[in-house]
């Protein structure tokens, strides 16, 4: 098994330092939990790097004044850590030795996606998780902020979810990412449309034509929706589809890595898919479910 999403640090810390002690931390737990091979993914928007090149990207986006405040307020807060010390951590970790690749959770910023391919030029990941975390400047994931969780009262399911798969259409076609993470984030707060096949084909259409490889993420079992990432009938599809899979955690913090790995395990077997995909530089390799190249 792989475990393709791990984070650092969690949301509430504010200033945090890479260190090859956590990396090695985490590929341990992991190992114990019987996978063989993780990705540290962290956050783009946590880097100053970042802040620095996309600062003000909500100014053209959707949203009240509530939300646009919210969103500065979230990126002031997080946007504190050096990419390049980052970088250098965990590429040193592989070099010991630690069955550790070098990777990035990129959200999809609206008409910038190409000042993110420019900003991620020369550095050397692995593999670059593309996600949809907000949809203009409503931050749909952040549910102990009570501004979205109003706008989850306000809003039409059916409309949410129409804006959030256009969103992935839109990273797919970008180009700039190599896997679809948590692809139904969107039911994170247990909000479905009546009738979700359209989202799905749509999503794992998208997936399929951009080449992309998808996610199967025990992350939503942490969530108020109590499923993994993707739902039964999206996982079905994008397997239908050809769409390579990687699996996840999300973990933000040390004890959730490699999270209920052995149920994505059961899943995957269920689902009658024998391998996964792991990447080395951003180049895609098959290894089989419960194995991974060291």
């Amino acid at each position: 098994m792989l475990d393709y999403h791990l984070h650092l640090w969690p949301h509430a810390q504010r200033d945090a330092d890479t260190t090859l002690e956590q990396v090695a931390a985490y590929c341990e737990q992991a190992a114990a939990a019987g996978v063989a091979e993780v990705a540290v993914t962290e956050h783009l928007f946590r880097f100053t790097q970042a802040r620095d090149r996309l600062d003000g990207f909500w100014d053209d986006l959707p949203g009240d004044d509530v939300l646009r405040s919210g969103m500065v307020a979230y990126w002031d807060h997080h946007a504190r850590v050096d990419l390049d010390t980052y970088v250098e951590v965990v590429e040193a970790a592989k070099a010991e030795g630690l069955p550790v690749v070098l990777g990035l959770e990129v959200d999809y910023y609206q008409d910038r996606m190409d000042d993110v391919a420019d900003l991620l030029e020369g550095y050397p990941f692995d593999v670059l998780l593309g996600s949809v975390h907000w949809l203009g400047t409503w931050r749909f994931d952040v549910l102990d902020d009570p501004a979205v969780l109003a706008e989850w009262d306000a809003r039409a399911v059916d409309a949410v979810w129409d804006e959030y798969t256009k969103a992935v259409e839109e990273l797919g076609a970008s180009g700039v990412c190599d896997v679809l993470a948590h692809p139904d984030l969107v039911k994170v707060a247990g909000h479905r449309p009546a009738a979700p096949d359209e989202f799905y084909d749509r999503i794992a259409e998208a997936a399929a034509t951009s080449g992309m490889a998808a996610e199967l993420s025990s992350a939503g079992w942490r969530k108020p929706v109590g499923e993994e990432y993707p739902a039964p009938p999206l996982l079905q599809r994008l397997v239908g589809r050809g769409v390579p899979l990687t699996t996840a955690s999300d973990a933000h913090g040390l004890p959730d890595v490699a999270s209920r790995s052995e149920d994505l395990a059961a899943i995957l077997r269920a689902a009658g898919v024998t391998e996964l995909q792991a990447y080395r530089q951003r180049h895609p390799h098959r290894v089989p479910v419960g194995a991974a190249e060291a």
